[in-house]
């Protein structure tokens, strides 16, 4: 019986495109030069090698990519069971196809058993990037043996499935890569969970960080929705549960992947003027998406401050922990439900919980569902199991609720089981309740209106108190009283107000004796609790450097907690690099003097300080500028003391701005001193472009983002391409003096936290002109996958409405 192998073979290089039919006994070789191409030269099948040569060798890999995006490898055949050469052979041998190595051993198969052949079989690799076996016989309707759609690896292709198909057996899942420069099997995993209502997760070492929700679509029938730049299909079938999408334009490329770091990155690469402009956004794209966020019973809700919240009739199950945002244990109940007598919370717009622990009979409607509930004594909630044609079916959860969050407007309804007493009461008495509570507020009124004017006319009375008199450079950071805080800021008016943070609102003040003040007013809803206030005070106060913002006092009193900074003219630095119109007060003269001051800051924070500490939130916005652009960096809501003796701790709450993040960091929540040096790189390199490192997409489009664009072209020998016209135009302007800092900058983003320069090293090579610097090192975080020599991987965080970068925040506090 004669078995051919069918392949379309594009040759590089000088070579030319024939097509190969090669039979069992003519297998093809493949190599560097020869690829195997779809019918069509979209897509091509050949050997990568995703990082420069290690101490253990080089690493080959079979691979597919489409043509016009080499850099983006899409499925992996030996991930696993990588080749140490270039060189190998393709051949179908015992009704599979091999992929065999430069000394004959197989390293890779279709692996496809229990078939009986019926005719001679043909591999192909089809313009939709599936790699097939089949038969050859055109007449045959039995399908294929083998299909790649079948097993992926990271990355998802459009009209490929994810999920389980009855007839194969089969639940494809996304296995990451093991690492930006690794593809063999990772830690992540995406997958259709096979249950009722079917639900999907990305997954590490199996434990749920992202949860998709349920999927609405229980009936026999497909959901469709839309995509920017297509169409995404939830297949809900008694033969198959499945998520696939589709392209609305063939010219247009499109791939849905899984990051090494557990991270779905949507990716379309659409033809603009005769290149491909790359549009993309990730998920999770806000600190809500991560699974059960606020913990059993908790609520996530990113439109509040702070994102986590409690159920009505709930209660924090450790009150200081939960002020502290450590939000693990979550929520319990203020009294315990009884098996008869209760009634229903209806929370609206809500994502539904994890439904590992519900119970769903289709047959019932919502009003039979809420009497299952109340039936069954360890019913927590109930919902509609399908929300098709305004809501069908019943779903009751019998334990606590996971992984809740509220969305603005999408999601369903969920009804919680209170207490009677936990309940709001009835219109009647919300009204006799409404009428109390107007004649007790005028009461207040009228009383708090009479202490006021009491407290104003002994203050007459008596001299200003040293803390509203005395000059600025001698408060010493001292206890000032709330009437001083609410005289100097005209009783936090709203005209005085200068900025808002995760933490409180900033609002300019004047004391008595004329001293201009910024007086940051922490929300009590997002207190840390008294000792971490405390212990935040001390830190703040601790630190006295030109180059880091001055606490002068603060104020505990009332249920208040209010820190009083020194007030600083110019406010930020990104109001200058990133404004146009203010840019050009920024003279390159004035850029090097703020760089050299925040590196001195830092330098200061990290080796000089009585408490050495880590900043973890460095970026323009944190970096104040004073009647003289002299930088002084502020913000140490977020910083955290450490040990000199340690090179690096680590935390389970990652805290900071995406963007300035280092990999480590972000990632594994591994961070040190070289943490700061990353961010203080990407703000440098800002400071010379005069573009967010975020936003940069949307100035370039082959570029994802600022870091990997300076970092190509300072390799190419184009280091002073696109910098910030107002440098060029500076009589100050250095092009030796520039050309440093960038390649200080680079130094200091590099991605093995090891191979970045200490901020002393750092203000050493600022000194020297004639230092000698290393050459940098790829960037890290932000880099490219490919399988040319940067072999890193793309990823970059985007919000899909309006294609902008949203940069994230995560306010988080744990103690120091």
């Amino acid at each position: 019986m004669r078995i051919v192998l069918f392949l379309f073979v594009l040759f590089h290089k000088g070579f030319s495109v024939y097509n190969s039919r090669i039979s069992s006994s003519a297998a093809f070789d493949i190599s560097i030069q020869n690829k195997i191409s779809s019918p069509k030269s979209i897509l091509e099948l050949g050997f990568f090698k995703p990082a420069p040569s290690s101490s253990v060798g080089d690493r080959w890999y079979l691979g597919m990519w489409y043509r016009k995006l080499p850099n983006e490898v899409v499925w992996v055949a030996n991930r696993d069971n990588p080749l140490s050469k270039p060189i190998g052979t393709l051949k179908i041998f015992n009704n599979n196809l091999h992929l065999f190595d430069h000394t004959s051993n197989s390293v890779w198969s279709t692996q496809v058993t229990g078939q009986s052949l019926k005719s001679d079989l043909t591999a192909e690799l089809l313009d939709n990037g599936n790699l097939v076996l089949r038969y050859s016989n055109e007449n045959e309707t039995s399908g294929f043996l083998w299909q790649s759609f079948d097993f992926p690896t990271d990355t998802l292709l459009p009209n490929m499935k994810v999920g389980w198909d009855k007839n194969s057996g089969l639940n494809r899942i996304l296995q990451s890569w093991k690492g930006i420069n690794d593809p063999s099997t990772g830690d992540y995993t995406y997958k259709v969970e096979i249950r009722e209502p079917p639900e999907s997760y990305i997954r590490k070492k199996g434990k749920p960080t992202v949860r998709s929700g349920p999927w609405n679509s229980m009936s026999d029938a497909d959901t469709h929705g839309k995509l920017r730049y297509g169409t995404y299909d939830l297949t809900v079938r008694d033969e198959e549960i499945s998520y696939s999408f589709t392209i609305s334009n063939d010219s247009f490329f499109s791939i849905l992947r899984l990051d090494h770091n557990g991270v779905l990155n949507r990716s379309t690469w659409i033809p603009t003027s005769g290149e491909l402009k790359w549009i993309g956004y990730l998920l999770p794209d806000d600190p809500c998406y991560e699974y059960n966020k606020c913990g059993p019973n908790g609520l996530c809700d990113i439109n509040t401050s702070p994102i986590c919240n409690c159920i009505k009739g709930f209660q924090a199950k450790h009150q200081e922990a939960w002020e502290l945002r450590d939000t693990e244990e979550g929520c319990v109940r203020k009294t315990q439900s009884k098996c008869n007598g209760d009634q229903f919370l209806k929370l609206q717009t809500m994502k539904l919980p994890d439904t590992v622990v519900s119970i769903v009979d289709m047959k019932l409607g919502l009003k039979e569902c809420k009497k299952k509930c109340l039936a069954t004594c360890n019913c927590t909630a109930y919902a509609n199991a399908n929300m098709e044609n305004g809501g069908s079916g019943c779903v009751i959860w019998v334990g606590e609720l996971l992984d809740l969050r509220k969305y603005k407007n999408a999601g369903q309804d969920l009804y919680v089981r209170l207490r009677m007493e936990a309940i709001d009461i009835g219109d009647e008495g919300k009204n006799n309740t409404k009428i109390i509570f107007i004649i007790v507020g005028v009461v207040i009124l009228l009383l708090l209106s009479f202490i006021i004017m009491v407290c104003v006319w002994k203050r007459k009375k008596r001299p200003p108190t040293k803390a509203i008199t005395a000059p600025i450079g001698e408060l010493h950071c001292e206890e000032m009283t709330l009437e001083t805080v609410v005289v100097a800021t005209q009783g936090f008016s709203d005209s005085n107000k200068i900025g808002q943070g995760g933490f409180g609102i900033v609002y300019k003040g004047r004391l008595l004796g004329g001293q201009e003040i910024a007086v940051k007013r922490l929300l009590k809803m997002s207190t840390q609790g008294i000792d971490e206030f405390k212990n935040e005070l001390s830190l703040n106060a601790s630190v006295q450097h030109v180059n880091l913002v001055q606490l002068l006092g603060y104020c505990f009193e009332g249920g208040e907690m209010i820190l009083i900074y020194e007030y600083l003219e110019n406010s930020s630095l990104d109001k200058f690099i990133f404004d146009k119109s203010q840019s050009s007060k920024l003279t390159w003269e004035k850029r090097v003097q703020i760089i050299n001051g925040i590196s001195r800051g830092l330098l200061y924070l990290h080796q000089d300080s009585r408490r050495p500490m880590v900043h973890r939130d460095l970026k323009p916005s944190n970096i104040l500028l004073d009647q003289d652009m002299i930088p002084k960096i502020s913000d140490f809501g977020m910083s955290k003391l450490f040990d000199k003796r340690t090179t690096a701790a680590n935390t389970t709450k990652i805290v900071g701005t995406f963007g300035y993040m280092s990999p480590e960091y972000a990632e594994d929540g591994t961070y040190s001193t070289k943490s700061d040096v990353f961010s203080f790189g990407v703000v440098l390199l800002e400071i010379i472009f005069g573009v967010k490192n975020r936003d940069f997409y949307i100035y370039s489009e082959n570029e994802e983002s600022l870091l990997t664009y300076i970092w190509r072209n300072w390799k190419e020998g184009k280091g002073l391409d696109s910098i910030d016209q107002v440098i060029l135009d500076s009589s100050t302007f250095q092009p030796h003096q520039v050309k440093r800092c960038i390649q200080i900058g680079l130094l200091c983003v590099q991605e093995r936290a090891e191979d970045r320069p200490t901020m002393l090293l750092v203000s050493v090579m600022f000194a020297s002109d004639t230092m000698e610097i290393d050459p940098p090192g790829p960037p890290g975080y932000l880099v490219r996958r490919s399988h040319l020599e940067t072999g890193s991987s793309s990823r970059k965080k985007l919000n899909e409405e309006s294609w902008t970068v949203a940069e994230v925040t995560y306010s988080a506090i744990e103690p120091r």
